[in-house]
């Protein structure tokens, strides 16, 4: 018996390991090659199922896992989500076709206020429990930072928060912003370990009031200051900017204005940190079934979104650093997690949400460590002085802080005290106020030419 008309799309599209497919009649065929990668056997329960694959491949795959349309005999869900990823690679829409159509989908989903602060609350207030039982100990639900020989989550994660730091240049008695704060745990190590003020927005209810416990538990409201706030409506001048796992949510039709809110907020003589998730290729939109179960309204950026934003308000792109694979091992070591507690967490939930759950973590550790899926970091600043010339400070001897850190130090290089004593003469004199604020002026008015990567 066949399997027509998926035995069609699967004899042309398995190119990558050995997939058996049952159908619900019992029908039996095998696609790929052995030897080439993982073996699996996907026996279809659903005799509805092929079809309704066959209209949304993208959205049913995730959702005939989560409803047990089918099952996974032979071989593990790893395994077979990376027989699908690596087989499909490079067939989607690319170039003008496949920028139009992402721009396409983006445009049904800008992300104005309210429609943001729903999207926020869809994946992050549904039960701080359920972080806490695959996350770090500080909840750090962004890429880590695995340096060479790092095997632990928590050490991997303080050394992306040390990395983070070191690209601010932070100095005591800075004032920071933390755009997109989580439950807190950047905004408390900064100011902790590297005597800051930080001010941390976020839309999450559950993780507003996490980041208020948290900072009084540590004794540190005095220089920690959350709010449930959107970052457009936040008012006044840093010295840092931080944005760490949040601009995936702005949306491509709102990529501008972030960066017009960015350009308000940062001081003349300030420094920014974008840390994004992001794509190695052309523009694509989201797979649809992470839009409607994970993170409606995300959008991921390529660096030919970027670039044109950042050049046309005048700022300088001082350091650009793609992160490779380093989000496939943390998702890998959140599905650990999450795999250990999983019977805890059926029950505060159910058997689909789990499947669900599974299916995500471990789709996008399949897509960062076999497909195109990256995360960027871009420093940002005003001016051309602002950061060193060279990366030494980034890899400068480190010392143990009080807090039981590794802080650099000298995280301004030596050229720090020059750069200070220039910037305080010229904030003490009318002449120099007047001279930062027309650089300012002029970089802004570059802002409102359109660019390739903004929308009308």
């Amino acid at each position: 018996m066949s399997l027509f008309p998926l035995d069609r799309l699967l004899n042309r599209l398995i190119t990558h390991g050995e997939l058996t497919v049952i159908g619900a009649k019992g029908e039996r065929q095998t696609f790929g090659k052995p030897g080439a990668g993982p073996t699996v056997t996907m026996h279809i329960h659903d005799p509805k199922f092929i079809r309704r694959l066959l209209r949304s491949p993208q959205l049913m795959l995730g959702e005939g896992y989560m409803e047990r349309s089918y099952s996974l005999e032979d071989g593990s869900l790893r395994d077979f989500l990376q027989i699908v990823l690596i087989s499909s690679e490079g067939r989607e829409p690319t170039g003008f076709v496949g920028n139009t159509l992402a721009k396409m989908a983006a445009l049904a989903r800008r992300n104005d206020g309210k429609r943001a602060s729903r999207n926020v609350q869809h994946h992050y207030d549904i039960d701080h429990r359920l972080y806490e039982m695959f996350l770090d100990d500080d909840m750090q639900y962004s890429c880590a930072y695995w340096r060479e020989g790092v095997n632990s989550l928590e050490q991997a994660q303080r050394d992306k928060k040390r990395h983070i730091a070191r690209k601010l240049l932070l100095e005591p008695g800075m004032k920071v912003l933390d755009i997109g704060s989580g439950w807190g745990g950047l905004a408390l190590t900064l100011a902790r370990d590297y005597d800051v003020h930080v001010t941390g927005v976020t839309l999450s209810k559950d993780q507003y009031q996490t980041s208020l416990r948290r900072a009084q538990e540590e004794g540190l409201t005095d220089r920690v200051t959350f709010k449930l706030l959107d970052y457009r409506d936040e008012a006044g001048s840093y010295d840092r900017i931080v944005s760490v796992g949040m601009f995936e949510h702005v949306g491509w039709r709102n990529f501008g204005e972030f960066f017009d809110h960015l350009d308000r907020l940062l001081k003349a003589d300030g420094v920014a940190l974008l840390h994004t998730i992001g794509r190695m290729t052309v523009p694509d939109s989201i797979n649809a079934w992470t839009q409607k179960y994970i993170f409606p309204g995300a959008y991921l950026p390529s660096i030919s979104h970027l670039a044109p934003l950042i050049e046309s308000r005048g700022m300088w792109l001082c350091d650009f650093e793609m992160l490779r694979t380093h989000y496939g091992k943390t998702l890998a070591a959140w599905d650990e997690r999450f795999q250990a507690r999983r019977g805890e967490i059926a029950e505060m939930f159910d058997e689909r949400f789990c499947r669900m759950w599974e299916f995500y973590l471990q789709i996008c550790e399949t897509a960062f460590l076999h497909r195109t899926l990256v995360v960027f970091q871009l420093q940002l600043a005003k001016e051309i002085g602002a950061v060193p010339i060279t990366r030494d400070y980034l890899y400068a001897d480190t010392k143990m802080s009080g807090a039981g850190d590794r802080r650099p130090v000298a995280a301004t290089s030596r050229d720090a005290p020059k750069r200070r004593a220039r910037t305080a003469a010229k904030a003490s004199t009318d002449t120099g106020k007047a001279e930062s604020a027309k650089r300012s002026a002029e970089a802004r008015g570059r802002t409102r030419r359109r660019t390739p990567g903004e929308s009308p």
